[in-house]
């Protein structure tokens, strides 16, 4: 079984949010959104050569996954500039549904992280816009 396959499964058996795996290690978390991505990149995690697999997989977090330096990601769903992001950082991009745009968690608009650097092309100047947009929504 390789590491995505691994990773893979971990997230559909368990009750995780994100799986990565390596050689025998395995990383998960059951926070939502991107907050185990940047907990990870805050923590100075360097997960070179790690494959990840993820519920869902918009700009933002495909922004994250650059920082962190995975080699694969999996989603379940994946925006189309998520996946843009990730191959055009040499990472291999796979997702069983590929959308425009990622909706919000009430579907009734699209994901605020996305949105925040729908603009954006550079992965440090998306983290940054990324924590600001995070602080608004929680009202700091």
């Amino acid at each position: 079984m390789t590491d995505l396959e691994k990773a893979r499964e971990l997230l559909l058996q368990g009750n995780y949010t994100a799986a990565l795996c390596r050689d025998g290690e395995v990383l998960t978390s059951t926070l939502r959104g991107v907050k185990p991505l940047l907990d990870w990149i805050d923590e100075g995690r360097k997960l070179t050569g790690w494959s990840a697999a993820d519920r869902v997989v918009g700009k933002a977090a495909a922004f994250l996954y650059v920082l962190l330096g995975v080699e694969r990601v999996w989603a379940s769903v994946m925006s189309h500039r998520a996946a843009q992001v990730l191959r055009s950082h040499g990472i291999e991009a796979l997702c069983d549904t590929e959308v425009e745009k990622i909706e919000n968690r009430t579907h009734d608009g699209y994901c605020p992280m996305e949105t925040a650097v729908w603009d954006i092309d550079d992965p440090v100047e998306a983290r940054a816009t990324v924590i600001v947009r995070l602080r608004e929504l929680n009202g700091q």
